[in-house]
């Protein structure tokens, strides 16, 4: 008798500790692909590390998850089509933490970063990289020029909420220089336009110039912040901050999003993920080291609070520079 009771309690200890292990999980099982919309073109920052996190979480879940770019609105279209799905937990969207939270501000989107819950994977650093027949050698030498040239260096951009244009208003605001906007559908259209010479220079991220920087058909000035930028098969890329002192950019977080509404099943699975799974992740981790990005896994509020910086700052930029159709104030964004 004694023994029968030990061996049912044993069972009923390992079957409490597999619930422990997994209990998400075990709750929800996706039983159809899942619809992960990318608002910008192939091959930019968003699609790139989009395309790797969704091959890992297929494994995760047993499940396909369908790449969908749709780009335009500078992510707006993309990300609205998310917001505006079914809430069943089948329909999710990827992008920059900083974009998201000021689509609001720029009146392209009625919701706010905490309408979603995110799930992050990379930190990304945006660069000045100009095309190698311009005549800059030093940001020092380009920041010169665009002060004796107002308004004639073509910049390149994925459009007014993309990371290339909130690093050229750090750098307006910093300089007081004037440049040439040419916005594009995605990171990768802007880093290639600059390639072959339509523009004069991008501030894109590190992630979407690092081959063309390595195959030098783009020369790296400056990241555009208080750090430098270790890339593999290339060196090191000085911080803007040497040239001009106390400019700094708050981390511009990437990942994926799903609004809130869906169910809690869709959310904890996911969350244990990214508590358990994610951290050692080889390809994602081979990625930021080969692509010149931050591994920094985050969710829940963590990943709130971590991001709330940039889109601070990017949301008042985009006002200031008087594109905004809403005051960043009324929307829960405080002036930093």
């Amino acid at each position: 008798m004694h023994g029968e009771y030990t061996l049912a309690r044993r069972a009923f200890l390992a079957s409490l500790a597999a619930t422990a292990v997994s209990p998400a999980l075990a709750q929800w099982k996706p039983s159809r692909p899942i619809n992960l919309i990318v608002p910008w073109a192939a091959g930019g920052s968003t699609d790139q590390v989009t395309r790797i996190c969704a091959a890992e979480l297929e494994k995760l879940l047993g499940q396909t998850i369908v790449i969908v770019n749709q780009p335009g609105a500078s992510g707006a279209i993309g990300t609205r089509s998310a917001l505006n799905a079914a809430k069943d937990g089948y329909t999710w969207t990827a992008g920059a933490a900083q974009d998201l939270g000021t689509y609001q501000t720029l009146g392209s989107l009625d919701a706010s970063i905490k309408d979603w819950h995110l799930f992050l994977n990379v930190a990304n650093i945006s660069v000045i990289g100009v095309n190698p027949d311009r005549p800059w050698k030093t940001a020092k030498a380009l920041i010169d020029d665009m002060k004796a040239r107002p308004g004639k260096v073509s910049v390149a951009t994925a459009g007014v909420t993309s990371a290339a244009h909130a690093a050229m208003d750090r750098i307006v605001k910093a300089t007081g220089v004037q440049y040439k906007e040419v916005a594009y559908d995605g990171g990768n259209p802007a880093v290639l336009s600059t390639v072959a010479g339509e523009t004069d220079m991008t501030t894109q991220l590190a992630v979407e110039q690092a081959d063309m920087i390595r195959g030098k058909r783009v020369r790296p000035l400056a990241t555009v912040g208080d750090k430098p930028l270790e890339l593999e098969g290339y060196g090191t890329i000085p911080p803007l901050s040497a040239e001009i002192p106390g400019l700094s950019a708050p981390a511009n977080y990437f990942g994926i999003f799903i609004p809130k509404g869906v169910p809690d099943e869709v959310i904890k699975a996911l969350e244990q993920i990214w508590a358990e799974k994610m951290p050692g992740n080889a390809a994602l981790k081979k990625y930021a080291t080969t692509r010149g990005a931050l591994y920094d896994p985050l969710y829940g509020e963590a990943a709130q609070k971590a991001v709330f910086p940039a889109v601070q700052l990017n949301a008042w930029n985009i006002f200031d520079s008087g594109k905004a159709k809403v005051s960043p104030d009324t929307v829960g964004i405080p002036r930093p």
